[in-house]
């Protein structure tokens, strides 16, 4: 599988290369399945173009609610559409919104001929890539429709609503989710890996793509991901909002590769070359003084700040908090907020390099603990101005 995070940029030759060559190579037959789409013929468009630039044959699958004038269900039974998608090396699913997917190719719980004709693709040695609601699909449960990170932290979390059936391709014990970091997405991520029984959370940013082979891990593109453990993770059930202690979350970027069962990871040549960072280790020098404090922990690419200054700061701990400043009328728990705390735990160590003109990090085994806090309303007010006092003076002109 390769699961993108989204936002895939159309000169990221990095992903559109690799899923050419996993299929075989120039001149692989390769179906794009627009179905998560808005609109469906400019966005397969652009994929089967990136595609085919890379050497692919690509082409659409005329199979998406959103595409005019073409009959769903009869392309969806069609005998020479089935054989020609079981016939291809690789099957593309593009972003959207994943319950189309899920609604067309899984109508209640009950895999179509189309679904076990990319099946078989993937038994067959093939690959399975897709991008934003098509790497929404990818694991045996998937986000449907849980756009508000905070809502699900308090607790909002229905079947068929927040949460659905997805494809299953990767492993069961593996939960997946895209525009990771973009999004704040680890809000939504970790309820769900605790409701749902899940071990492994991947969370994969945008303009990055994680090749998957079984519990094996590879990063590339752009950006990274981000993986979290839950075993030996606790809960305190006396408390009465979602709560965690000791979830392990680590960050890889472009080159780095992770065992999620022997959790051996093994960074970019870049990084090894430069050695690690190990802040236990004696003389080690923090080399970011800030000591910042989160106000929006689930804000773009806050998750990933505060582990490269958990990393390279001073402090063994690094706080945010996660709340709404301004409650809509009527929200349920509307005064209940959460502190993340990340903390340095055994194995704790990192990576940077400058080697592709920016900064990349490697942040693994970091510990999170999650801790329900009440936060008031409104969050602050405004000082009031002071006021000058005027005296009379004997001359008859005012002064202060």
């Amino acid at each position: 599988m390769i699961v993108i995070g989204g936002a895939l940029q159309a000169d990221s030759d990095a992903v559109w290369q690799r899923i050419v060559d996993e299929a075989g190579g120039a001149g692989a037959p390769i179906a794009v399945f627009p179905t998560a789409a808005y609109e469906p013929e400019r966005i397969a468009a652009q994929i089967v173009a990136s595609l085919s630039r890379c050497g692919g044959r690509a082409e659409m699958v005329p199979l998406a609610p959103h595409l005019a004038g073409v009959d769903l269900q009869a392309v969806l039974n069609d005998p020479a559409w089935i054989a020609r998608v079981a016939a291809s090396r690789a099957v593309f699913f593009s972003g959207g919104a994943q319950e189309y997917l899920v609604d067309t190719l899984l109508p209640g719980g009950q895999s179509t001929a189309m679904l076990e004709a990319i099946r078989s693709v993937f038994e067959a040695g093939g690959v399975i890539a897709g991008t934003s609601a098509g790497a929404a699909v990818m694991s045996r449960v998937m986000f449907r429709d849980a756009m508000d990170n905070l809502a699900v932290l308090r607790g909002q979390w229905r079947a068929g609503q927040e949460y659905d059936r997805g494809f299953g391709f990767v492993s069961p014990d593996l939960l997946v989710d895209q525009h990771f970091l973009k999004r704040g997405r680890i809000g939504r991520m970790l309820p769900a890996l605790q409701a749902l029984g899940y071990r492994f959370g991947l969370g994969v940013d945008e303009n990055a793509a994680v090749v998957v082979r079984g519990h094996a891990l590879e990063v590339i593109g752009g950006s990274g991901a981000v993986v979290l453990d839950m075993q030996g993770a606790s809960t305190d059930p006396a408390l009465p909002a979602f709560n965690l202690r000791g979830a392990r979350l680590s960050y890889l970027d472009h080159g780095d590769r992770h065992d999620l069962i022997t959790g051996q990871t093994t960074p970019s040549t870049a990084k090894r070359a430069e050695g690690p960072i190990e802040p236990a280790a004696p003389g080690t020098v923090a080399g970011r003084p800030s000591e910042r404090y989160f106000l929006d922990i689930l804000g773009d690419g806050c998750i990933l700040a505060a582990l490269v200054q958990l990393l390279e700061g001073p402090a063994e701990e690094v706080q945010g908090l996660a709340c709404r400043a301004r409650p809509q009328p009527g929200e349920a728990l509307r005064d209940i907020g959460f502190e993340f705390r990340l903390r340095r735990g055994p194995g704790f160590v990192g990576w940077r390099t400058t080697a592709r003109g920016c900064e990349d990090h490697t942040v693994l085994n970091a510990l999170l603990d999650v801790v329900p806090v009440r936060v008031t309303h409104p969050l602050f007010t405004p000082l009031a101005a002071d006021r000058p006092v005027v005296l009379q003076s004997g001359c008859g002109q005012a002064g202060t």
